[in-house]
């Protein structure tokens, strides 16, 4: 029993020294003492708190502010101590209407109540606020516990008049006025939080390389804060238009701040990049990898062969040579071959480089005389390419004379070996058999590949370098003639309508070599729905008119072969006939080329281009550019119009 009559179990501490599961740092138990019911109003009378307005019937404008409910009072359980935290409880509509200035953040929305019993068997919350018998508010029954992990920071959330001395709190109006807006602590843990997930491929940590708006990966974050965010970012639409739907997106790894694939250290210790696992799966140049580059697992490769007739002048434009306004998306490889090429091998090169521009770099050249064979790459696909292999073959008795052979390129590209050769056959009407001559001591004296490993040794002969490849494209001045006079030819062509060149092809001596197989074996040639390509005026479209009034025949060709049937799909096939300084037409061929995963056992090219050329031909872009745009600006005011 208390001094005052109460019974000492009114009396509660908040913490057990004792209990092991406190978590009070205060080895005192807190009391909160409680008054009885007559205490609080004797305090309410004391305040004499301001009537709430009302209408004329007495009842609350709905439009008035209401202070808060009676505290909730329960019933205590055998007379024992009760102590329940109340979990967050969001602010009425009454209650934010209290708030017009919208001050309260989102703390200020939550309530914690810290309940004790009271006299009578109730329970009382310490957080509570008391209302007198007329509805007036009197300020919450403040008690600070500090032992407690819930309310350790409470402190922190007091206002200013509660952190003043208790001697400076004499005003009671300026107590009410601060009283009216409860003020709670934000709720801290009451134990260890769960750990984080790291899982890598959890699905707000995967992103594309590839990014595109209706990826599935990037629905799911859409849904959540960070994927607004991320949408945000990644909401640029030239980033958008510059890149391509990957359907393996969903299943990479990637961090949504960067376009690199986290590493495991276990794959560290199972693997390296470039030599280590002999799997597919798994390695740099397999399945994965392949799948997220190219979903469809084709790469499209750009062909084009041109007897440039040894001319020093080079065409001013090679737009229309290898970027065709009728092409929707430029290729992933450009591979161009020349024969009887300029004598500045190096200025045409950087030509190119110039045309193809910065997405562009020149993986390898090989050359042989005045034939020249360059592979241009995708900047973004030079890590899949493996080094680059070349080889050259003499034609000629002489081996001195090089204007007759051939040069090929090799190299493998994830796990898919790509053969490329350019060639000049010996010329004449009447030189069949010197032509499949020429044809049979190209493939038996082509030594490729000679480093690379042959992703299928089964299928490959000592006799052929077109057997160890997996696909090889052919392309040149095979020099193959129409066998008919002049005269029957022009009347065949001017019969001819629609692209149907079936009645000149009857006299193709190389379509007809092919058929019976004594050149060319295993090889394909798309359908020719264009006009001979040799032998014109320089300048124009009129067939040759010197003495010699050669025959207009089909000498420039694009074939191609491969070990798996249909690995190879023509895109298109035809001649360029805006580019008339030489007596050839260049042909140009599009393909789409099936591609398998590798192996790590492939050695790769490091990423390796002439940066020299790189950076010689994009300086000329952009001062063709800058120059382009000068002589606009003069041409604009140079039109203005005077008016007298």
């Amino acid at each position: 029993m208390t001094e005052n009559g109460e019974d000492s179990s009114l009396y509660q501490s908040c913490g057990d020294p004792g209990n092991g599961d406190s978590a009070v740092s205060d080895n005192r138990p807190f009391k909160a003492p409680l008054a009885d019911p007559k205490t609080y109003k004797d305090l309410n009378d004391s305040l004499k708190l301001p009537q709430v307005a009302r209408d004329p019937e007495g009842n609350i404008s709905p439009y008035q502010p209401r202070p808060p409910s009676l505290p909730r009072l329960s019933k205590a359980k055998n007379g024992s101590v009760e102590e329940t935290v109340r979990g967050r409880r969001l602010r009425n509509s009454q209650e934010s209407l209290s708030d017009p200035a919208e001050t309260g953040s989102s703390t200020d929305s939550l309530k914690e109540d810290q309940t004790v019993p009271a006299p009578g068997g109730f329970v009382l919350s310490s957080a509570a606020t008391f209302r007198n018998g007329q509805g007036s508010t009197v300020g919450p029954l403040s008690t600070t516990l500090t032992g407690s992990p819930v309310f350790r920071n409470r402190g922190n959330s007091l206002s200013e008049y509660e952190r003043r001395p208790h001697n400076q709190q004499s005003d009671p109006a300026e107590q009410r006025v601060r009283s009216s807006k409860v003020r709670l602590s934000p709720v801290q843990p009451t134990g260890p939080l769960p750990a984080l997930e790291k899982s890598f491929a959890s699905a707000t940590l995967r992103a594309s390389n590839r990014i595109d708006r209706d990826c599935v990966d990037y629905g799911v974050l859409a849904r959540g804060g960070a994927g607004e965010r991320l949408h945000r970012n990644l909401s640029d639409s030239r980033l958008l238009e510059n890149m391509v739907l990957d359907s393996a997106s969903v299943n990479s790894m990637k961090s949504t701040l960067s376009v690199l694939n986290p590493i495991r250290p276990q794959d560290v210790r199972n693997r390296s990049f470039l030599e280590g696992s002999v799997l597919g799966n798994g390695a740099l140049l397999g399945a994965e990898e392949l799948d997220r580059y190219f979903p469809d697992r084709r790469v499209g490769v750009f062909i084009a062969t041109w007897n440039m007739q040894g001319e020093k002048g080079l065409p001013t434009n090679l737009d229309d040579l290898l970027l065709p306004t009728d092409s929707e998306f430029a290729q992933d490889f450009y591979i161009i071959g020349v024969q009887e090429g300029c004598p500045d091998r190096r200025e045409w090169e950087i030509r190119l480089q110039e045309t193809l521009g910065p997405y562009y770099v020149m993986l390898y050249a090989a050359s042989h005389g005045v034939l020249y064979l360059t592979v241009f790459v995708r900047r973004d696909l030079i890590w899949f390419c493996s080094e680059v292999e070349h080889a050259t073959v003499t034609t000629r008795i002489i081996s001195q004379i090089k204007t007759k052979g051939a040069v090929g390129i090799g190299f493998t590209f994830f796990g898919t070996s790509f053969l490329f050769i350019t060639s000049h056959f010996t010329s004449g009407d009447a030189k069949v058999y010197e032509r499949i001559l020429d044809y049979n001591k190209i493939i038996e004296a082509l030594a490729l590949p000679k480093g690379l490993p042959d992703t299928n040794p089964y299928r490959s002969t000592a006799s052929d370098v077109t057997t160890r490849f997996d696909e090889v494209f052919w392309f040149g001045d095979f020099n193959f003639r129409l066998s008919k006079d002049r005269l029957g030819v022009e009347s065949i062509m001017n019969q001819t309508g629609g692209g149907d060149m079936g009645p000149l092809l009857q006299h193709d001596q190389l379509s007809k070599e092919m058929k019976d197989g004594s050149i060319f074996k295993g090889f394909q040639e798309a359908p020719i729905h264009f006009l001979p390509t040799y032998k014109f005026d320089i300048g124009c479209d009129i067939y040759d008119t010197t003495s010699k009034q050669r025959t207009p025949s089909y000498t420039d060709r694009i074939l191609f072969r491969n070990r798996q049937v249909d690995d190879i799909k023509v895109v298109k096939y035809t001649s360029c006939s805006s580019i008339k300084t030489s007596d050839h037409r260049p042909v140009i061929g599009v393909f789409q080329v099936k591609l398998r995963p590798g192996r790590d056992n492939i050695p790769l090219g490091a990423g390796q281009f002439d940066r020299s050329l790189y950076l010689e031909g994009i300086r000329r872009r952009i001062t063709r550019e800058l120059k382009r745009r000068e002589a606009m600006k003069n041409q604009s005011s140079s039109t203005i119009c005077s008016v007298s």
